[in-house]
């Protein structure tokens, strides 16, 4: 079977032709988002879609159904703060599995207004069907004045991230390791951040006309990393040290506890929804909530992601979330 970004690779080839001659299209199909020009004040539509499937992007036995609707509008979200867009509104399609009574429906919907409420958008409508397994899929609309792009990167840009790195992939660890039921404070912090991440969108909105590209960390720092690498044709460096400087006392302690390097889930883990920004080196974003952890050199090798260690760069291989690749252990 053909691997995620093979597949959108052929889902692009087919159906990217659809919009030959639309010159309100400026960005379709292979960035975070499309993005379709508005002619009447120079700005652009931000229009990006995300599905949350029952067994796959959530487990009801380690999340509420409050949970699923918050993290269902937020990971959606989250592809407007890649493109340092304001948001504007949101549609959510639900199909609705067996187990989905009134309460839990109610329970669903009010976790989705309360992230809508947290972000300044407001879910205007949608669609709602039966199915052998729940899924939520929202569909929400930004404006920006001039959207980044994952191949604006270029050699010399200053590597920024917005937000936390690791907590919810180690959230995840103490789940599928029973650890959730302890009293451990870190633990419950990073189950926390798991269960209720949170998009940034309100920070990435300082990014407009400073950063060169942008990309929200959804299925990893390195594997989201490779994806700005491989569109800018550059090689994205690291630093170990800033690195393991932002990790979490929450983060340190999990990561301790089950035996980790704490830099495996910044490197490897998903579902941060931090906003991963380059931006030329006369550009000081720290006062927006941004810290430095890399640098941008050009493309010498084949490694998109390198890391910067005490002892010379190390190739990053982790290639991120992808959901067609083979279960763990084969098959």
């Amino acid at each position: 079977m053909s691997t995620e970004l093979e597949r959108i690779a052929l889902l692009r080839h087919i159906l990217e032709g659809s919009t030959i001659g639309r010159a309100d299209v400026q960005v379709g199909i292979g960035d975070d988002a499309a993005v379709l020009a508005l002619p009447q004040d120079g700005s652009a539509l931000v229009w990006t879609v995300d599905a949350q499937v029952e067994g796959t992007h959530f487990r009801l036995d380690w999340m509420s159904w409050e949970d699923v609707g918050w993290r269902s509008v937020m990971a959606a979200a989250s592809d407007l703060a890649a493109m340092a867009a304001s948001p504007i509104g949101a549609l959510a399609s639900l199909v609705l599995g067996p187990s989905v009574d009134d309460a839990a429906l109610a329970s669903l919907a009010a976790g989705q207004a309360a992230a809508g409420r947290a972000l300044g958008l407001p879910i205007l409508g949608g669609n709602l069907a039966r199915g052998r397994e729940t899924s939520v899929t929202t569909t929400v609309l930004g404006r920006a004045p001039t959207p980044l792009l994952r191949d604006g990167a270029r050699e010399g840009d200053l590597v920024w991230v917005g937000g936390a790195l690791g907590e919810p992939a180690a959230g995840l660890a103490c789940l599928e390791r029973g650890l959730v039921a302890c009293s451990d404070l870190s633990v419950a912090a990073c189950v926390d951040a798991f269960r209720r991440p949170r998009a940034k969108v309100a920070i990435a909105l300082a990014l407009a006309g400073r950063a060169h590209a942008a990309i929200d960390v959804s299925d990893g720092l390195a594997g989201d990393a490779a994806h700005v690498a491989r569109a800018s044709d550059v090689t994205v460096v690291f630093e170990e040290a800033a690195l393991r400087a932002g990790v979490s006392t929450a983060l340190a302690d999990v990561a301790r506890a089950l035996g980790r390097d704490p830099l495996d889930f910044v490197l490897a883990g998903g579902e941060d929804f931090a906003v991963l920004a380059f931006a030329p080196p006369d550009v000081d974003l720290r006062g927006d909530g941004f810290t430095g952890i890399g640098r941008v050199t050009p493309r010498t090798t084949d490694a998109h992601v390198t890391l910067a260690t005490a002892t010379g760069l190390v190739p990053v291989t982790t290639g991120g979330f992808d959901h067609f690749a083979p279960p763990r252990g084969g098959g």
